[in-house]
């Protein structure tokens, strides 16, 4: 089965890209073709800095290494290294609705605080670009988070429609979505999904110093009452952070709650932290490591785009014949 993923490189890497995501790749690396790329022409369709997206390509790139992924099990790429997902999103955007689009809540998201002038029609396109990410690698799986889901859809929708107008080429893509941690809210305001555009607060950046995190955690917002249990509607906070450490620590919820039965959040605050920081050190040692060996980083991530193209041109060709073009 073909797998294919990717994270935005918008930033430092927080625990909710790991726990909801990246976490949930790891297993799929041993028994499936993988594909796991940085997402960089997703991350040009709101403002940003040129110098700022490099640097978080690069880091996103030694973030994904240092967290498990593995280029002798899965092919690693940058998206703007293989030109057909631009080629492919075009193509397909001439069969998607504009209805589709227009419906899709990432863009009303992400637009409704921005005057109209200022929203591109890359913004608005998103969604066909996902589509054209997905289709070109004839994807089986994409484990994606909750707020994706609508963004598979579509691609689903695409392919079928696709395969109507000009004959079959495209499967359709099945979904997958952790069954715990989807969805890690903000530290701050767990109504919110965990997000660095929240403020400094709201987030646990993976890589970010031990004492910091110890911190954040302790000052994590909690709920009315002292019980430590999982109810996402009456305690929207702890349960939150019951995820975490579950997620981190390997066990099941209800074993952290029998655990700190009869005990405060401060106590749980603490060892909380205590799991985030034992469970990431690791990583951060061979983050360390990747950075004595940029030239190996670099040579995966070019290797990675030659298997990805090498893929990418056979859909094109295809694609295109059946399309009329010359």
């Amino acid at each position: 089965m073909r797998v294919l993923s990717g994270v935005q490189p918008s930033g430092a890497l927080h625990i909710g890209n790991y726990l909801a995501a990246i976490k949930q790749w790891i297993p799929l690396q041993e028994k499936h073709e993988c594909l796991f790329f940085i997402v960089d022409l997703h991350a040009v369709t709101v403002p940003y800095k040129p110098q700022d997206l490099r640097q978080n390509v690069w880091n996103a790139a030694l973030d994904y290494l240092a967290l498990g992924l593995d280029p002798a099990k899965s092919t690693i790429f940058i998206q703007s290294h293989v030109h057909q997902h631009a080629e492919l999103a075009w193509l397909l955007e001439t069969i998607t609705p504009l209805g589709e689009l227009e419906r899709m809540t990432q863009f009303k998201e992400k637009s409704k605080h921005r005057q109209k002038a200022n929203v591109g029609l890359g913004l608005f396109a998103y969604p066909a670009l996902m589509a054209a990410d997905i289709l070109l690698y004839k994807t089986e799986l994409m484990p994606v988070g909750e707020d994706q889901l609508q963004h598979v859809e579509l691609a689903r929708t695409l392919a079928r429609k696709f395969n109507h107008l000009f004959g079959r080429t495209f499967p359709e893509p099945k979904s997958q979505v952790a069954k715990i941690g989807a969805r890690i809210m903000s530290l701050a305001d767990p109504t919110k999904k965990m997000s660095k555009s929240l403020g400094p607060a709201h987030f646990l950046a993976i890589f970010e110093p031990e004492e910091d995190i110890r911190q954040k955690i302790k000052s994590a917002v909690t709920d009315s009452g002292k019980e430590i249990v999982y109810d996402v509607k009456k305690k929207p906070a702890i349960s939150n952070l019951l995820t975490i450490y579950s997620l981190c620590a390997d066990k099941p919820i209800s074993e952290i709650e029998k655990q700190y039965q009869g005990k405060g959040y401060a106590g749980f605050k603490s060892d909380l932290a205590e799991v985030v920081i034992e469970t990431f050190r690791p990583f951060r040692r061979k983050r360390e490591e990747l950075l004595q060996n940029i030239t190996e980083v670099r040579n995966i991530l070019s290797r990675g785009a030659e298997t990805a193209r090498s893929i990418a041109e056979k859909t094109m060709k295809e694609v295109k014949e059946k399309m009329g073009l010359l």
